[in-house]
């Protein structure tokens, strides 16, 4: 059995979610609002729902914790590329650099 793309149940066969994973370090908190102010509205008209935006985190392994650690779920790896790569998540990105540090992955799951 080939496992790409989609899970395999007993009676049907569904396309695997893609989750954005993002560790940040705010360097200008201003700044950076401009782009938390744009992106979830970029991200919810790909299908982008936030799971986890901020809050408590701590590193058990690796590299020392981020100040933020974002969560996006996405109903396919697609969408989710589409979103990273659109003319609208671009624009908004670009006030993010020179505002934050940022590590973005897209990793496919279930």
């Amino acid at each position: 059995m080939v496992y790409h793309n989609t899970v395999l149940t007993e009676a049907w066969t569904t396309t695997m979610k893609a989750y954005w994973i993002a560790h940040v370090d705010v360097t200008d908190p201003a700044r950076y609002a401009e782009y938390t102010s744009r992106a979830p509205a970029v991200f919810a008209h790909f299908g982008g729902r936030l799971l986890a935006r901020g809050g408590r985190s701590e590193a058990l392994e690796g590299r020392a914790t981020p100040q933020r650690s974002v969560v996006i779920e996405f109903e396919s790896y697609e969408q989710a590329l589409a979103c990273y790569r659109s003319a609208q998540y671009q624009a908004a990105c670009a006030h993010r650099v020179g505002a934050a540090q940022a590590e973005v992955i897209i990793v496919e799951g279930i």
